[in-house]
């Protein structure tokens, strides 16, 4: 992309013109760079207000685009090495025949303009003028590029916010339809979000005009994100009960759905439903994470630009899981209650409700009677229906009774569970397992010999009691050492029970079980959540030297220890103080 001319010629400086730019030299090249005129605010101005992406639309683009150059970059690395002095087979005329899958990948048009191609920083005509780019190394060119993504794509944030405001939460028709409570469940703090964000921009702008080669935006990112991203917990944390409202009004409320429905098929909407502008806080918070870890795997190592990207994403990580628990702790607290209301206790009660419980899983799997002599008889009466709701720290074991409630009739600590999976002995005893609870409800050894649905279903139910102990202590940075099969997402799921995990578009993860009919658990490499979902929502990463590269840049992102993170801090704060 960087060979193509621009589409407003501009002078390019020579060495003459810039004498301090001949030289190779490190320190004479920072120095030089200094020198560089900064961006015009009102060129920079214009360049944002002229961005037409909803950052909806920016956000499928670029993961989409992410996804199709990991493909590109495994395809060609796979070619590569099949190729090799001795395969003569091959014949010349052939190789144009491969030359498209080699073509550039179409940038992401972010302007209002579907023609103008400033949509890279390297496209800026300040940058084409001013020959940094004769200087710059393609790795600090890359850098610069994903500083600029993360200030524009806070533009396009920006702007998806302010039509949230404007054109929904500010409609005369829907404030009359809402009472102010059913307003505020459905909007929350959606205004201190968008003045964060405006606040947060305006700083990055400001950083932008001081030179056209981008110095650093992580310390930005840092400080806003210690001090001010706070309304993004309180916001989220609300989304159950966001959700909840908005089915309940669109259910019940006639005039809501309808004012919804004509404010949707606005233009400035571009087809766009309203409930993808409520979400859009939530996407940015781990956009913006996924956006610093972009920006640290091109730092170079050891400088202070990646102590302030470690920091940032420190910070950011901070906020997400915050935010994730925030989710969780509202959801959680209100199936616990559900669950209690259905148990009837045929032993000693167990308390259900607990600030530090959650459900992992429940479901229905039969339970082999009679004695083990009779394994092999071909006879369905040997099974017998029950229903297990897996804690965190506790197994509850029942049968299900009339008027949907669950009769209890042991239970065991889940740190006394341990499963073993019973060899292939025929269709009966297919993907039947061994369930020991070392100290049951009456304090006893219990064995219990389980049949699930299916080889997936025994698989999930097996992990879920007891993780397997191999893996489960093996911290992460050593499980990054071996060669993993890896899978990237190419359509996003929807986790429907508490052992599957979400996936979003282009997110990398290490498999850590297969089944046969189609479900895979696995580790997201990013911030290390584990989970089932189906395989055809991903497709496997081929080659070894993407998947060795992958957890090389995972492990810079997890490498630091809070010694380190400490030390970091202080560095950054002695180089925001030289800046100054």
């Amino acid at each position: 992309m960087s060979g193509e001319s621009p589409s407003t010629p501009g002078t390019v400086a020579t060495p003459e013109e810039y004498p301090a730019l001949a030289t190779d030299s490190p320190t004479t090249l920072t120095e030089a760079l200094k020198m560089i005129h900064p961006i015009p605010a009102d060129s920079w101005k214009i360049f944002i207000e002229q961005i037409g992406l909803l950052y909806q639309e920016y956000r499928d683009k670029s993961t989409l685009q992410e996804i199709e150059t990991r493909r590109l970059q495994d395809a060609e690395v796979q070619v590569d090495t099949d190729e090799s002095p001795g395969s003569e087979e091959t014949p010349p005329e052939e190789e144009p025949a491969s030359s498209p899958e080699k073509k550039p990948l179409p940038q992401i048009c972010l302007l209002n303009n579907a023609n103008s191609r400033f949509n890279l920083w390297q496209d800026l005509p300040e940058i084409r003028s001013s020959g940094v780019l004769d200087i710059l190394q393609p790795d600090e060119i890359r850098l610069q590029e994903a500083m600029f993504e993360l200030v524009t794509s806070e533009a396009s944030y920006y702007k998806s916010l302010s039509l949230l405001v404007s054109h929904f939460m500010d409609n005369e028709r829907l404030k009359k339809i809402l009472h102010p409570s059913e307003s505020h469940i459905l909007f929350s703090n959606v205004l201190d979000v968008m003045a964060v964000s405006e606040r947060f921009l305006l700083e990055l702008e400001h950083r932008m005009e001081e030179n056209i080669v981008i110095s650093d935006v992580c310390d930005i990112v840092y400080q806003h994100a210690a001090n001010h991203f706070s309304v993004y917990i309180t916001y989220v944390s609300n989304q159950t009960y966001q959700e909840r409202a908005y089915k309940q009004l669109l259910q019940e409320k006639a005039a809501f759905r309808e004012v919804i429905s004509q404010l949707e098929l606005d233009p400035k909407c571009k087809g766009l439903p309203f409930s993808s502008f409520l979400i859009l806080p939530f996407q940015r918070i781990t956009r913006l994470k996924l956006l610093v870890q972009n920006i640290l795997k091109r730092v170079e190592e050891s400088s202070e630009r990646e102590c302030t990207a470690l920091d940032a994403h420190k910070e950011l990580e901070m906020v997400v899981k915050a935010c994730n628990e925030g989710v969780r702790k509202m959801s959680r607290t209100e199936q616990m209650i559900s669950i209690q209301k259905k148990m009837e206790f045929k032993i000693k009660s167990v308390p259900i409700i607990s600030h530090s419980r959650w459900l992992l899983k429940q479901g229905e799997l039969q339970q082999m009677s009679g004695p083990k002599t009779s394994r092999t008889l071909r006879t369905k009466k040997l099974f017998r229906e029950i229903y297990l709701f897996l804690f965190n720290d506790l197994l509850v074991i029942c049968r299900q009774i009339p008027g949907d409630k669950y009769q209890v009739f042991d239970s065991a600590p889940r740190g006394l569970l341990r499963v073993e999976e019973l060899e292939d002995q025929g269709q009966t005893l297919a993907n039947v397992f061994i369930l020991r609870l070392l100290e049951n409800a009456d304090d006893r050894e219990a064995t219990y010999m389980l049949k699930a649905s299916s080889q997936s279903e025994m698989k999930r139910w097996m992990t879920s009691l007891a993780p397997n102990r191999r893996t489960k202590f093996v911290s992460f940075t050593s499980r990054l050492l071996a060669d993993c099969p890896q899978v990237q997402c190419v359509h996003p799921y929807v986790a429907q029970q508490p052992d599957e995990l979400s996936l979003e578009l282009a997110d990398i993860l290490n498999i850590l079980e297969k089944t046969e009919d189609g479900w895979i658990f696995g580790e997201r490499l990013h911030d290390q959540e584990r989970g089932w979902f189906p395989s055809s929502m991903v497709e496997e990463i081929m080659n070894p030297k993407i998947r060795s590269q992958n957890l090389k840049e995972c492990f810079r992102v997890h490498k630091m220890d809070d010694t380190q993170r400490s030390q970091n801090k202080d560095r950054r704060k002695l180089g925001s103080r030289n800046r100054q």
